[in-house]
């Protein structure tokens, strides 16, 4: 990781130096919506750790008084004139930040200042991304620790990683690396299993820490009727982000087992080949084709000239 020179070491209050970690070109971002109760002492928390550092709050289109207590807190705050999302606040933040290394985290208290510097030094050993690894006291609700826990094992099989924590917020990344993949990025939840698969996919080192969340300040912006539909997409995208062929190839087979299997059975007792059989091993074979198609797309995705 990229740090000052020695010689332009800051002074603290003190009169001495602050540490090395202190003196990294660091950006904090904090997306925030309606998170007045929380932000504030966010903020605050992260200065007091990291004085030099580039606080960030992306104010999207908050109804309360978020700004103005991000602001007060120490923050430069970017205003949204409505709502367009967790994701787009996060891309908001990681194009204005001007760190060499920006780290992200919620404005709702969930996460510890503290756990900001374990990070940091895991960057230092040489990684791209370092993500905060929630334990399972740290998940909101019991159905939300086994769907963690089920992407969690998913994405480990697809990417031949272990994957401790594929939807935490908390996450300290180098910034170059990260803006590579914006476009890629959603607007609304899942950035960061949009992110991880993206730094996995183009060989940059992921690490995880593992810390412990605290219950959030106030009410969380996720409904499970309204978002469920939205994270069971999430296993698609795992598929598609990272090598397409490994969710089409299986869906392939199991079309050609069940025409085969027709087949078999229409034919040994009523000795004909049905439409139905062609059906299913037609559609094997277009499934296959289609995931040719999407590995392509995701080579030419993810190609880096030089």
């Amino acid at each position: 990781m990229e740090r000052l020179p020695q010689q332009a070491l800051p002074a603290d209050a003190s009169g001495g130096t602050v540490p090395p970690s202190a003196a990294i070109a660091l950006s904090v971002v904090l997306p925030a919506r309606n998170e007045q109760g929380a932000v504030g002492t966010t903020v605050a928390a992260v200065l007091a750790r990291h004085p030099q550092a580039e606080v960030i709050v992306v104010d999207d289109g908050s109804t309360d008084d978020t700004a103005r207590v991000a602001a007060q807190a120490g923050a430069r705050v970017i205003s949204r004139p409505y709502g367009m999302g967790n994701g787009a606040a996060i891309k908001a933040g990681a194009r204005a930040a001007r760190g060499d290394v920006i780290v992200f985290m919620d404005a709702d208290g969930q996460h510890d200042a503290a756990d900001i510097e374990r990070l940091l030094q895991r960057l230092d050993d040489g990684y791209e991304m370092v993500v905060g690894a929630r334990d399972g006291s740290s998940q909101a609700s019991v159905g939300r620790g086994l769907a963690n826990a089920f992407y969690n094992r998913l994405a480990s099989w697809m990417t031949g990683h272990r994957i401790d924590d594929l939807t935490s917020g908390f996450r300290a990344v180098r910034a170059n690396r990260f803006r590579e993949f914006l476009h890629l990025l959603p607007n609304g939840f899942s950035y960061p299993t949009t992110s991880t698969m993206a730094f996995f996919r183009s060989a940059y080192a992921v690490a995880y820490v593992p810390i412990v969340a605290a219950r959030r300040v106030g009410r969380s912006h996720i409904k499970p009727l309204r978002d469920g539909l939205r994270f069971l997409l999430i296993i698609f995208k795992i598929a598609t982000l990272y090598s397409p062929l490994k969710l089409f190839v299986p869906a392939a087979g199991a079309f050609e087992i069940l025409g085969l299997g027709n087949y078999v059975r229409t034919y040994m007792g009523e000795h004909r080949f049905t439409n139905m059989s062609a059906l299913l091993i037609s559609a094997g074979v277009l499934v296959f084709l289609i995931g040719l198609i999407s590995e392509q797309i995701t080579n030419l995705t993810y190609r880096r000239d030089g």
